[in-house]
């Protein structure tokens, strides 16, 4: 546990310095490791080594920007996030996605187009098929009828948090932020329990996709171990309340997406989450009562 804290702390500090130089040397450094026992430590609970994690969060922080068709061109992307020239970039995107960064733009703009992934060698190809036009009206439908959209400005919420990879262990890291919040009465009350998604499972495989599991803490609170502090900023936001079943949540999330294109909202910087109004355990019919949120320009 201890050297899975130290690594989750260094791929978010990894996360949010992806246009500055980044090197082993430097992350071991504020690890407290060596390079060389830190490297060993990363490749061992990533599953992948420093440069090609480094590399992947890149490719995907571009694709992101890609999705929400900002006006960078290639260059000034290339450039931002650490690749020497257009070549390089394409190259490598290309590599990941199956597509050239300009393709990828071209099938997430049009009013009807959608990135879908396929099958390849990295599981990560872009497709976008005449049956997309019907998938849209069919996911507009679904939300329509299992779920109420509104734009509203939601304050800062503070919140403890374990950080997750893959959305395997969620579950767990939940209990063992609980476990951490009850002796501090915490859990009394109406309190609110998130998931913060850090990552998109549009452009990053599901087993590398890094949340939050978290609390809203409504009192200032010391944290300690592998629970940490962060605050979500203030701003408009979708906000879409369900009443569904656990596995509806995928579901859910992408209707949601094609709602708002559909609407011409433009996701901001922040990241979507969810919160949480009841355990469906107790429900009676094991119904999630959940507020999926995206934050909005």
């Amino acid at each position: 546990m201890h050297h899975q804290r130290i690594i989750h702390q260094a791929v978010e500090y990894i996360d949010t310095h992806l246009d500055e130089p980044l090197t082993v040397a430097l992350v071991a450094d504020k690890a407290h490791y060596s390079a060389f026992h830190f490297h060993r430590l990363f490749t061992k609970q990533m599953g992948e080594t420093f440069l090609k994690y480094v590399k992947r969060k890149r490719l995907e922080k571009t694709a992101a920007r890609l999705l929400r068709n900002t006006e960078e061109s290639i260059t000034q992307l290339s450039t931002k996030h650490g690749f020497s020239s257009n070549s390089s970039l394409t190259r490598a995107f290309k590599q990941q996605y199956g597509v050239s960064p300009k393709r990828f733009r071209e099938l997430s703009s049009g009013k009807y187009s959608k990135i879908s992934q396929a099958h390849s060698k990295n599981g990560q190809v872009i497709s976008l098929s005449e049956s997309d036009h019907c998938s849209i009206e069919e996911h507009l439908i679904w939300i329509t009828i299992n779920a109420t959209m509104e734009i509203k400005k939601l304050p800062a919420l503070s919140l403890a948090y374990i950080t997750q990879i893959s959305p395997q262990g969620l579950g767990a890291a939940f209990g063992r932020l609980m476990q951490w919040a009850r002796p501090k009465a915490l859990l009394e009350g109406d309190f609110k329990m998130l998931t913060v998604y850090h990552d998109s499972f549009k452009i990053t495989p599901a087993p590398q996709v890094r949340m939050s599991a978290s609390l809203v803490l409504e009192k200032d609170v010391e944290v300690d171990g592998d629970v940490k502090h962060m605050t979500l900023p203030a701003g408009k936001h979708i906000v879409s309340r369900h009443i569904m079943q656990p596995e509806q949540f995928s579901r859910a999330w992408s209707s949601l997406f094609v709602w708002m294109n559909e609407q011409g909202y433009t996701k901001a910087e922040a990241d979507p989450f969810e919160i949480y109004h009841n355990d469906f355990n107790t429900h009676p019919e094991n119904k999630c009562i959940v507020d999926l949120c995206i934050p909005i320009k």
